[in-house]
C-alpha cells in the first residue's frame, strides 16, 4: 500500500505592509518576491515617480497617506489591514519578502508576539556605518528596557493585527518602530527576533542612508525613549450580591447583579491588560476572586467617600511611579475602547496635555488621567466633588479648568447603572463576557416564565 502524503497546510492569509515613498525602482522585484498567502498592501506616503500606479499594475492593495512620515505610513497600513496577522517591511529592495516565513512562523506558532528580523549584511555597503552604530545604540537602550533579547531594531517584523491595534501607536515619524517594541514589551508581548538577510537597497535612502536623516530618526526615537509608560488604574468593589450594582435589581436578583459586575470588572481588566503600561493597580474594596487577570497589583481602598478613595488611589500611584501618566477607571464600563486609550497615553498624545476627562452619558465621568500625578493634585481636584450626580463631571471640569490644565477629552460613554444601561452597552461590546452574562440571564429568564 502506497504512503498517503499530506498535503501541506495552506499559509494563513496575511497582510505586509510595505510603506512606500518613490520606490518604484524596487517595487517589481520586491512585489515579484511576495511569498503566496500574503497580501502586499503598498501605503503611499506622497511618491513623484509613479510608485502608487506601478504597485497597482503589479496586483498589490494601494493605500493613500497623504501625511508624510514613515509612523504614518506604516499605521495606515494597519488600519487598512483585514488579515489576522500583519508584516512590516521597507519596500526598497534592502529586505526580501520571500524570507517573511522566517519571521512569521514564531507568531503563526504562537512561541512570540511580535518578531523582528535581525539583518545580517548580505555585502560590505548593504548597512552604512553611522546607520548601524546609531541602531546598536538604540538596540542596547531597549534591552535594558524590556528585558528583550534584540539585537536590532529591524524593520521587517510580524505580529497579530488585533494585539498591534491595541497598542494604540501615536507616533507617525521615525520613532513608530521604536514605540512599537516598547508598547508591545509593556502590554506583555513576547518579543523575539530571527536573522534576515540585508541587501543594498535601490535608489536613495530617504532616512538612515543619511547623516541628516539618522540624526532626526534617533532624535524622533530618544522623545519615546523618554516617555515612561502610564499607571493604569482600576476602582471597583468585589462583585458580592447585594453589594453590588443594586439599581439592577430588580429586575435581576442580587446574584444575576453580581455576575453582570463581575463580568463588567473581568471586560474592563482585561482590555486593560491589552495596553501599554508600567503598572497596574486594582483599587479594591472587598476580596479578589478568580476574575483577577494575571499583572494586577491590588491595592486596598482608603475609608471615606468616593472622593477621597479616588484622590487616594492617585496617590498611590503617585508613590510607586512618580514620573509616569496615570489613568483611573471604574468597574462599570465594561465596553471601552482600549486603544483609543492606549493612542491618548502614547508619547505623542500626551504632547501638550496635562490631563485626561472621560465623560459619562450621565452626567458623571468614566475616566480621569493625569500627566503628572501627585497626592496634592489629586486632593485639590477631588475632594469635595459631589459624586454619583448628574453634576458631577461638570464639578470636576470647573477643578481642572482652575488648575488650568490642558484637558484631553476622551468619548461619552455609558456606565452600567440599571438594566437599560446594561442592554446598551453589551449592544456596544457583544462579544465580551460582559454581554454574554446578560444574555444567560436573560435566557434564564425567559425560561423561568
Amino acid at each position: 500500500m502506497a504512503d498517503v502524503i499530506s498535503p501541506t497546510p495552506p499559509l494563513p492569509r496575511a497582510d505586509l505592509i510595505l510603506p512606500c515613498l518613490d520606490e518604484a525602482e524596487a517595487l517589481p522585484w520586491v512585489l515579484r518576491r511576495v511569498p503566496p498567502g500574503w497580501r502586499a498592501v503598498v501605503v503611499d506616503n506622497g511618491s513623484r515617480d509613479g510608485s502608487a500606479e506601478l504597485a497597482r499594475s503589479l496586483g498589490a492593495t494601494v493605500v493613500e497617506e497623504p501625511r508624510r512620515g514613515f509612523g504614518a505610513a506604516c499605521h495606515a497600513g494597519l488600519l487598512a489591514a483585514t488579515a489576522e496577522f500583519v508584516c512590516f517591511m521597507d519596500c526598497d529592495g534592502s529586505l526580501d519578502p520571500a524570507q517573511l516565513p522566517r519571521v512569521t512562523a514564531p507568531v503563526l506558532a504562537g512561541a512570540a508576539d511580535l518578531v523582528l528580523g535581525r539583518r545580517r549584511p548580505a555585502t560590505v555597503g548593504a548597512w552604512p556605518l553611522h546607520a548601524r552604530l546609531a541602531n546598536a545604540f538604540l538596540a542596547r537602550r531597549l534591552r535594558a528596557r524590556t528585558g528583550a533579547p534584540l539585537h536590532d531594531l529591524g524593520p521587517m517584523r510580524a505580529a497579530r493585527r488585533d494585539r498591534l491595534l491595541a497598542l494604540g501607536l501615536g507616533d507617525r515619524r521615525s520613532g513608530y518602530p521604536l514605540e512599537m517594541v516598547l508598547a508591545a514589551s509593556a502590554a506583555g508581548m513576547r518579543i523575539a527576533e530571527t536573522p534576515v538577510d540585508y541587501l543594498p537597497r535601490a535608489g536613495r535612502s530617504k532616512v538612515t542612508g543619511t547623516v541628516r536623516g539618522t540624526r532626526q530618526a534617533v532624535r524622533d526615537m530618544r522623545a519615546v525613549l523618554a516617555a515612561p509608560a502610564p499607571t493604569l488604574l482600576v476602582i471597583a468593589k468585589s462583585p458580592v450580591p447585594g453589594r453590588v450594582k443594586t439599581r439592577l435589581t430588580p429586575p435581576c436578583t442580587p446574584e444575576q447583579a453580581a455576575a453582570l459586575a463581575e463580568a463588567a470588572l473581568a471586560d474592563t481588566l482585561a482590555a486593560l491588560s491589552r495596553m501599554p503600561a508600567g503598572r497596574r493597580l486594582l483599587v479594591l474594596d472587598g476580596a479578589v476572586g478568580d476574575w483577577l487577570p494575571p499583572g494586577w497589583q491590588v491595592v486596598p481602598q482608603s475609608g471615606g467617600g468616593l472622593d477621597a478613595r479616588l484622590a487616594a488611589a492617585f496617590a498611590a500611584a503617585a508613590v510607586l511611579a512618580p514620573d509616569a501618566p496615570a489613568l483611573l477607571v471604574g468597574m462599570d464600563t465594561p465596553q471601552l475602547d482600549a486603544a483609543l486609550l492606549a493612542e491618548s497615553l502614547s508619547p505623542a498624545g500626551r504632547t501638550g496635555v496635562d490631563a485626561w476627562y472621560g465623560p459619562a452619558a450621565d452626567g458623571g465621568f468614566w475616566a480621569l488621567g493625569l500627566a503628572r500625578p501627585t497626592e496634592r493634585l489629586a486632593r485639590r481636584l477631588l475632594l469635595g466633588v459631589p459624586m454619583s450626580t448628574p453634576d458631577t463631571g461638570r464639578a470636576l471640569l470647573d477643578r481642572l479648568a482652575a488648575e488650568g490644565l490642558a484637558v484631553g477629552r476622551l468619548p461619552v460613554v455609558t456606565d452600567v447603572d440599571t438594566v437599560l444601561d446594561a442592554r446598551q452597552v453589551a449592544a456596544e461590546a457583544p462579544d465580551g463576557r460582559f454581554a454574554a452574562c446578560l444574555r444567560s440571564i436573560g435566557t434564564a429568564r425567559e425560561v423561568a416564565g
